[in-house]
């Protein structure tokens, strides 16, 4: 007797191959010479076996390339402007209470569920979510989207920081003092005067009995008037900006020359890029808490108000802060996860990575504070009066600081310097997640050739930045930053967490979990993935909902037409999970309702079958159906069967 055995069922009939495991009641052996049921010789009508794809896929050189991409990924401009300034404006210390118990619900169970599933399969997006479930196949192309869009304005950033770094090489900074050619009559280095003061108005252009101005930092001028050159409105783009163009392609080939190699040129970049922000990080931290007045703005950051734990918003933004500060959602911890090797502990990296991030962003504010305090006492008025987030922190506060210390230039070189660092790591990832997702969706054209589709890429998404370049360019800008991955990013993540807790079932990533590392996951992480995260999640959707106020810019609202055009970039992302689940809906298998979505709901069979036998698992979590067509999902590491 030999070790295969010939099935007829239902009209189906082929060879198959008998091993230990248990074969189904229900399946026929059939000797076809005799027509009696047992184990069989060589038979004339052998079935294919599935055939495993063997094209070369990267991985990372090592656990260290990995983690601190994760890190550099994780730790970004968002860390440094705008979670400190969030703390104080929302209780202080207090604020650390919802946010770590947002972390804990839904970062931290959300992160490792995207790192390992992109670990099991090895494939981007657009694969690793077909195969988990056809159905969701467009969540791969959700998070494509998101992270394009979003590489679309990152950039730009990036860009400024370059202008402010090359502008920072002189012995005075050109933002310490008024008086260059940018400035206004309304630009003061002095603003807050105590007491009644005494104002012609008509020396300044304004009508009689006008109240006093809002009078202008030196660096908000620079920055308005010299790198921006802003207009009026969106509506008025005005002309290009030269220097910005040319920054902007700088960051392009810059970000080209670090992800032509792949993972093992960009694993290697991060050495640097993910830890030069600590050190920059700890080097200002001292030179902050040293200066005048360095106190008064850290008990500013740090001094709880319990009674803002009341205020409902207080924990939306919390949870917001953690789903956009992780970086979930977006597709690249999935992307990166995909490069590790397959029975690495991808568990205990996520509850690393996710604690350094927010550690981070917490030693951060200590860092901003401390000299915001400094910058209050040297212009004679509070913290709050001084203190700023996004772009205003990192291109105007901060920078105001900097240059009423001693040696400016050398913190305005160091500032800037660990901004394009924080600001690369993040968009080496968002960049990957696009290329390593197409190429591996089509290989056999994209894969040998990945660093030409990398550089198709780079340009493109160097052209639709252009606008950003001119006068109006801020204000594009600030609607990509609010719509691009605002709340499409939510509701990518509420239909990742909904497919895993109740599409496939979290029981199907518990045994993915247990074939990678060993044992299975927490009975906590499988709580939260089932129930916690998608509830969570949907009420920050709910929330963010009721909250919204539309885009504006300075507390000037932007146009319905602008509106609308911010809408349709949030829906770019959004529309594709519906669209792709009509599409995979209509090409499924079967004739009912119930009987295609029983197909579209299950993991593909074919793509963990060639997991299973390219790791050579012993306990697969798919094995051969020999009465249907869709295969075993193996309940147990004991090889006990269940139909599908």
């Amino acid at each position: 007797m030999s070790n295969k055995y010939y099935y007829k069922k239902d009209g189906n009939e082929g060879l198959r191959d008998l091993d230990s495991r248990t074969v189904p009641s229900t399946a026929e052996l059939l000797d076809p010479e005799s027509g009696s049921i047992g184990m069989v010789d060589d038979l004339a009508k052998p079935e294919p076996e599935v055939e495993v794809q063997e094209e070369e896929r990267e991985k990372w050189g090592n656990k260290i390339d990995f983690m601190l991409s994760c890190v550099g990924y994780a730790v970004g401009l968002g860390n440094v402007w705008r979670f400190p300034y969030l703390c104080y404006n929302n209780g202080g210390a207090s604020f650390l209470i919802p946010y770590f118990l947002m972390l804990a619900f839904n970062g931290i169970p959300l992160f490792y569920m995207e790192l390992a599933v992109g670990q099991y399969l090895s494939l981007g997006t657009i694969g690793a979510w077909t195969a988990l479930c056809p159905l969701a196949r467009g969540i791969g192309f959700a998070m494509i989207t998101l992270s394009f869009l979003v590489a679309v304005y990152y950039n730009i950033i990036i860009a400024w920081v370059m202008m402010f770094l090359f502008q920072s090489f002189r012995t005075e900074v050109p933002w310490k003092d008024c008086g260059n050619e940018w400035n206004t009559d309304f630009c003061r280095t002095q603003r807050y005067v105590a007491g009644n003061t005494t104002f012609n108005c008509t020396a300044y252009g304004l009508p009689l009995n006008c109240s006093i101005p809002n009078w202008k930092s030196p660096a908000e001028e620079f920055f308005n008037n010299r790198i921006l050159r802003i207009s009026d409105s969106i509506g008025n783009l005005g002309s290009m900006s030269w220097e910005t163009t040319i920054s902007l392609l700088g960051s392009w080939v810059l970000v080209y020359l670090c992800l032509m190699k792949g993972v093992k040129s960009s694993g290697k970049v991060v050495y640097f890029t993910a830890t030069f922000p600590y050190v920059v990080l700890v080097i200002l931290f001292f030179r902050g808490v040293t200066l005048d007045g360095a106190g008064e703005g850290v008990l500013f950051y740090i001094n709880p108000d319990w009674e803002k734990l009341a205020n409902p918003k207080v924990w939306v933004r919390a949870a917001t802060q953690i789903f956009y500060s992780l970086g979930v959602g977006f597709g690249s911890l999935l992307t990166f996860g995909s490069y590790n090797r397959f029975h690495n502990n991808c568990e205990k990296d996520a509850l690393i990575v996710c604690l350094i991030n927010c550690g981070t962003s917490f030693f951060a504010g200590f860092v901003i504070f401390s000299v915001m305090g400094y910058m209050a006492f040297v212009l004679e008025t509070t913290v709050d009066k001084v203190a700023d987030n996004g772009p205003g922190l990192a291109f105007v506060a901060y920078p105001e600081a900097i240059s009423q210390m001693p040696v400016s230039t050398l913190w305005s070189i160091l500032f800037f310097f660990m901004l394009i660092t924080l600001g690369l790591d993040s968009q080496f990832a968002m960049v990957e997640v696009v290329v390593t997702a197409v190429s591996d969706e089509y290989p056999k054209y994209l894969r040998k050739y990945k660093w030409l589709f990398l550089i198709v890429t780079c340009v493109l998404l160097f052209l639709l930045a252009l606008p950003m370049c001119a006068e109006g360019g801020m204000y594009v800008f600030n609607l990509f930053d609010y719509q691009s991955g605002g709340i499409s990013l939510l509701v990518v993540g509420f239909c990742e967490a909904l497919v895993i807790g109740w599409g496939v079932g979290t029981d199907v990533l518990s045994r993915m979990v247990e074939n990678m590392t060993g044992k299975k996951p927490h009975i906590y992480f499988m709580i939260c993935w089932k129930y916690l995260s998608p509830v969570f999640t949907l009420g920050i959707i709910i929330a963010q909902l009721a909250m919204w106020e539309g885009v504006s810019y300075n507390k000037k609202p932007y146009p319905d037409w602008a509106e609308f055009f911010g809408w349709l970039i949030a829906f770019a992302s959004m529309i594709q999970i519906p669209i792709f689940a009509c599409i995979q809906y209509y090409y499924a298998e079967g004739k009912t309702f119930k009987e295609k979505m029983q197909v579209l709901l299950k993991p593909d069979p074919k793509a963990f079958k060639e997991v299973e036998k390219r790791e050579k698992i012993k306990s697969p979590i798919f094995l051969p159906d020999l009465s249907t067509e869709q295969g075993l999902l193996s309940d147990n590491a004991n090889g006990d069967a269940t139909l599908l």
